[in-house]
């Protein structure tokens, strides 16, 4: 469910959005769990959980392990999936993005997107001598210790948010308790710099900086972040050198997005080319390759505050 969605939440089927939540308790292909941790997970009556992974399995969504008596992900997930992975080009055209930035800075740095009450990195790029954070693609990360959750939840019009925020505290209460305090500072220090950061929530170790951007593909904002050892990058750090590479990392991939007219896992790039703005001009790239050369021009910063009721 997307925070923007939450007006509409009486029209939830609950045995649809609980077999999500059974899902999603399986990070990566391997994870094995049985009908008690998935209760655990998830928070659902072990009951329950009981009725949704015999039907995921007789779906193919699941598959049950005698020997082990746990479930793990089956052969319709891993197609259903498979078949949104094709035609990556702009994926990879972020990626190299990303890539940019960590050749530069000591760090791990994100594109991801929201996911309830977490956040799941749709691409990374780390530096070779990165510290102290190993996310991938596909990894997820909380929205309420994270510098990419609070920008998320930062960007989003106030009246989305602090739905979002009392849906949050309905079911993940320590999550709400640790970023209704902040919410507040983040909305108004993101108006004013473009970006938000988030020092030692996740773990003392780790700072972090994060920018949103609107997606019109999925109408609601992504974001770009970064962690950083605190050792290294301190509160000041961050504001003086790392949050002007992300800002126009913010804007290069923004130009992405909106040049895009399918979503991030379709292959019409191959189809249309992408209009991009130079500093005088929109002209249109007829190779991929031209694209990424053009778009090293970033755009504004602001590219947060925009129409139709967004910040």
């Amino acid at each position: 469910m997307l925070a923007g969605d939450l007006a509409g939440e009486g029209d939830i089927i609950q045995v649809v959005s609980r077999a999500f939540d059974v899902l999603r308790c399986f990070e990566g292909h391997e994870a094995r769990l049985g009908n008690l941790e998935i209760s655990n997970r998830c928070g659902l009556p072990r009951s329950t959980v009981s009725r949704l992974t015999h039907t995921l399995t007789r779906m193919g969504q699941l598959v049950y392990l005698p020997r082990d008596q746990k479930y793990r992900i089956g052969p319709s997930a891993v197609a259903m999936s498979t078949s949104m992975m094709k035609g990556l080009q702009l994926r990879n055209l972020i990626r190299l993005r990303l890539q940019d930035v960590a050749d530069r800075l000591p760090g791990t740095v994100g594109f991801v997107i929201p996911d309830r009450f977490h956040l799941v990195y749709l691409e990374y790029a780390r530096a070779a001598n990165a510290l102290g954070l190993y996310e991938t693609t596909g990894s997820r990360i909380a929205m309420a210790s994270t510098a990419a959750g609070h920008a998320y939840t930062a960007a989003l019009a106030p009246e989305v948010g602090d739905a979002f925020l009392g849906e949050m505290e309905r079911e993940v209460s320590d999550g709400a308790k640790l970023l209704r305090p902040r919410i507040e500072d983040n909305r108004r220090f993101l108006r004013e710099h473009g970006y938000v950061v988030a020092c030692g929530l996740w773990s003392p170790h780790i700072n972090g900086l994060a920018v949103p951007l609107w997606s019109p593909q999925y109408q609601t904002f992504v974001v770009v972040t970064i962690g950083l050892l605190a050792a290294m990058f301190d509160e000041k750090r961050l504001h003086r050198e790392v949050a002007p590479q992300m800002i126009q990392l913010g804007a290069a991939i923004a130009g992405l997005l909106e040049g895009a007219e399918g979503d991030l896992f379709n292959n019409r790039l191959e189809r249309k080319p992408l209009a991009v703005r130079t500093a005088d001009k929109i002209v249109k790239t007829e190779e991929t390759n031209d694209l990424e050369a053009r778009t090293r021009r970033p755009r504004s910063a602001r590219s947060i505050r925009a129409r139709d009721g967004r910040r």
